[in-house]
């Protein structure tokens, strides 16, 4: 059998001295305190603030003190457009003049179709616009007139002329090298 230790201090071992409280113990060469009590640190500030007589001091805390809306906004922002450069009365003209929808109409017109009348008020409207620029411009529906047949081929002797003197240039040409 094995013997059973006991837990009492037998009279010759040594002794531990009697307990005492923490707050009657002396300790030497050591501060007391743990620490700063909760929220000290912004406790002395403002104790400071109060004691210095200074309005408001900078606030402790960091970032953008700006108000943040809460809601959704119920319309999104219009976002200013730049102006585009305005354009001279001729540019206007040519715009006009090469609308698709304008020439769709005149050609439906040229066929003898019936246009709505949606459709009819804006050809109106066109129609009128060019009158004003080419009134503006002093152009008359003659000088367009001569203008058009000047650019556009009069007669098949006169491609085959054409076509013949490029010829004659291309010999020349060959002729050269």
């Amino acid at each position: 059998m094995t013997r059973k230790k006991s837990r009492k201090i037998n009279e010759n071992a040594p002794k531990r001295p009697p307990r005492t409280k923490k707050e009657d113990r002396v300790v030497t060469g050591k501060k007391q305190k743990s620490g700063n009590k909760a929220g000290s640190r912004h406790n002395e500030k403002q104790i400071q603030q109060k004691q210095s007589g200074t309005a408001q001091a900078k606030d402790p805390r960091h970032g953008s003190k700006k108000p943040v809306a809460l809601e959704l906004p119920t319309k999104a922002p219009v976002a200013k457009q730049p102006k585009a450069p305005k354009m001279s009365d001729e540019q206007k003209l040519l715009k006009l003049e090469e609308d698709p929808r304008l020439n769709k109409l005149l050609d439906m017109l040229e066929e003898g179709r019936d246009l709505n009348d949606t459709d009819q008020a804006w050809l109106e409207k066109q129609l009128t616009e060019i009158e004003r620029l080419m009134d503006r411009l002093g152009i008359t529906e003659e000088d367009d007139l001569e203008h058009v047949m000047k650019t556009t081929v009069g007669s098949d002797d006169d491609l085959l002329d054409k076509f013949e003197s490029g010829a004659d240039l291309l010999k020349d040409y060959q002729d050269k090298d």
